[in-house]
């Protein structure tokens, strides 16, 4: 909601300062998975992201039989014993946590892998796309791909495969 009261307000304050202004719109989303070296590294994060999710899952399993074998042998251990069991078994639970964190968490490897393969394509893409703006005298270069509700969008103004050519890739 806030970015399409964003998106109108931009477009009303444009509106309002000129009316001689030109306006296009692209596609990341199509360009992008027309791009192959994109979906080949979307294609290795989702591989990676499957191993390490799949690893977690197992360790989360072991979690959940120590748990359980603890409670069947419970009774005939000693109190000493419950709880180094127990500790056992929290501590087992912290290093998962710990290692899903590492994977997953905010600068974790998918993150940092996701960096190092998808930035780059998209920053070339981002710059093929301001090099038609330029081009073309274009005030702004809206992105349908980010869900920024356009009513209607005539055609001519999408410039998604002008931005797959001059990146070299023909439709």
């Amino acid at each position: 909601m806030k970015k399409l009261i964003s998106l109108l307000g931009i477009i009303l304050l444009a509106a309002g300062i000129t009316t001689a202004q030109k306006y296009a719109f692209v596609d990341t989303e199509y360009i992008l998975n027309r791009i192959p070296s994109y979906k080949a590294a979307q294609d290795q994060l989702d591989k990676l992201a499957a191993d390490w999710q799949t690893e977690i899952e197992t360790a989360y399993g072991e979690i959940e039989k120590m748990y359980k074998d603890f409670q069947a042998e419970k009774v005939l251990l000693t109190e000493e014993m419950k709880i180094r069991k127990e500790e056992e078994i929290i501590n087992r639970e912290n290093e998962v946590k710990q290692l899903q964190q590492k994977y997953f968490g905010q600068d974790g490897s998918l993150f940092t892998k996701r960096q190092e393969l998808i930035k780059p394509i998209q920053d070339e893409v981002y710059s093929v796309i301001k090099e038609i703006a330029v081009e073309g005298s274009f005030a702004v270069i809206f992105d349908t791909a980010s869900g920024a509700n356009m009513l209607y969008t005539n055609p001519k103004y999408d410039k998604s495969d002008d931005v797959l050519e001059k990146l070299g890739y023909k439709n």
